[in-house]
């Protein structure tokens, strides 16, 4: 009997979310900056190599110098911050490692309290939303902060936290949206889509698709059916224990925006410290999911088509929000849906963290030296030429698992999928790590126009999943071996 395959732990998985923001290394070019690089397990030393191989003119041993990095020796599923927080001793070391507090500062991946108390710990500022702000970048702080911008949003409701509260709000989508055939709950804090659900509202009693049917008490004992019917997103979560989330972090309701052609791009924006808002780049994300709603990747840049309409969308929020306090890096994410040549724009979530853009965005910049011109929606770089980008952060295979680390790199050597700095094109990989226990990698592939950047990454991909085929391939026998087994 064959054993089932070992699902990857939860500590893999987190380890190689936390080695995605390792690009960060591409900014020991600077020759005076140093870092402290902290993570739950050691990096493997090959994975710091290639990045470091990455930096354009300067000696890979000189960064190498600057470069401290710190690994708790706990692989638990944990966060990050609770485990250093739990570590007085490994806290006050990382204190040392800091040349400067006063010219120093923390880069999390997001801001809450425990990431704030880290910081008051170190000394050093954190350079993200405040965590009393944090509310804003939920699904209920997202809708009333388009309303206050004046963006266009989905129809629906906030602040939910019961069966009935869903209903309440199902109703009155029904009531105000008769054609609506999808209602969209979220839940206050998903992430990626895996707080999402969908609830069916075709052929419900009241609107024209179906005949009416008696008294209101009937369709709403029908729509509290079709409620705890909602298919989720994320299907290792049952029913009780989404409503036990609502509960506990409320969510909303909202119609689910639909059209012949419909896209997900999204927009990063900036608030410097001094309280400046830069629209940093425009994105297509690419998702998937049983409904569509999960984050697998990203096109750089969005579609000319609407690009620059939803940076103009994003920045009225975007002031919104610095107003309001928030500094550091944060996105939008929006619905189009277009009609002949018009492109209709809905809002639909704040991100007041890195998200799964930022890697590769800053990647090809701190590569190229090249910036986003919004008002044109394109990325140019000094010379004055284009880039586009095509990343994932979901290329995942069993296959994978037959591959280490090292064979990766080889790979990259073989088959030429190195980053050309003389081009400015080719792949970068994160997530390195996570290829054998999990079978999943990141890339980021560069190329000088939208199909150019596709050809690599397809390329790149079908090279790494016909290693990873072959490396299963029983090996066969040694000749010796089968003599001995032939005597016996």
């Amino acid at each position: 009997m064959s054993a089932d395959p070992v699902a990857p732990s939860a500590g893999a998985m987190n380890q190689a979310l936390e080695e995605r923001l390792l690009f960060l290394l591409l900014l020991l070019r600077q020759p005076r900056l140093r870092m402290v690089y902290v993570t739950s397990m050691p990096v493997h030393d090959h994975i710091v190599e290639y990045y470091l191989s990455l930096l354009p003119g300067v000696i890979p041993s000189h960064a190498r110098s600057r470069l401290q990095l710190v690994s708790v020796g706990d692989s638990s599923p944990t966060p990050l911050t609770d485990k250093l927080l739990a570590r007085p001793r490994l806290l006050a070391r990382i204190a040392e490692l800091v040349p400067d507090p006063s010219r120093s500062h923390l880069v999390p991946y997001t801001s809450t309290t425990r990431e704030r108390d880290l910081s008051l710990q170190l000394g050093i500022p954190m350079y993200a939303a405040h965590p009393r702000l944090y509310p804003l970048g939920t699904k209920t702080g997202c809708r009333r902060v388009f309303a206050e911008a004046g963006v266009s949003h989905p129809f629906g409701a906030e602040d939910l936290r019961s069966v009935d509260d869903l209903v309440d709000a199902v109703l009155e989508l029904v009531t105000a949206r008769p054609r609506a055939e999808w209602a969209m709950v979220k839940l206050n804090e998903g992430v990626s889509g895996s707080g999402n659900a969908l609830v069916d509202l075709s052929g419900l009693a009241g609107g024209e698709r179906s005949p009416a049917r008696d008294g209101v008490r009937a369709l709403r004992a029908e729509v509290a059916e079709r409620v705890r019917a909602m298919r989720l997103e994320d299907a290792r979560v049952g029913i009780g224990t989404y409503l036990e989330k609502l509960a506990e972090r409320g969510g909303i309701v909202e119609e689910r925006v639909v059209g012949e052609e419909l896209r997900s791009p999204s927009v990063q924006l900036r608030v410097t410290p001094l309280g400046e808002l830069e629209i940093l780049s425009t994105h297509d994300q690419i998702l998937g999911g049983p409904s569509g709603q999960m984050y697998l990747g990203a096109r750089f840049p969005a579609d000319p088509a609407y690009a620059t309409t939803i940076a103009k969308e994003a920045e009225k929020v975007g002031r919104v929000l610095a107003a309001k306090g928030v500094r550091g890096r944060f996105a939008l994410d929006f619905v189009v849906v277009r009609n002949g040549d018009y492109w209709q724009t809905h809002a639909i979530e704040v991100n007041l963290r890195k998200g799964g853009t930022t890697h590769p965005y800053l990647t090809l910049q701190f590569l190229t030296d090249g910036e986003y011109v919004h008002e044109e929606g394109r990325y140019v770089t000094p010379a004055g030429s284009e880039r586009h980008l095509v990343a994932t952060d979901h290329l995942e295979d069993e296959s994978l698992r037959g591959l280490t680390v090292d064979d990766l790199f080889d790979l990259v050597a073989r088959a030429g999928l190195h980053f050309d700095q003389s081009r400015q094109t080719g792949i970068v990989f994160h997530m390195i790590s996570s290829i054998t226990e999990c079978g999943r990698v990141g890339m980021t592939a560069i190329g000088d126009t939208p199909d150019s950047a596709q050809d690599v990454f397809d390329r790149a991909e079908s090279a790494l999943l016909a290693e990873a085929r072959a490396s299963l391939l029983p090996l066969p026998v040694p000749a010796r071996v089968r003599l001995d087994e032939g005597l016996r």
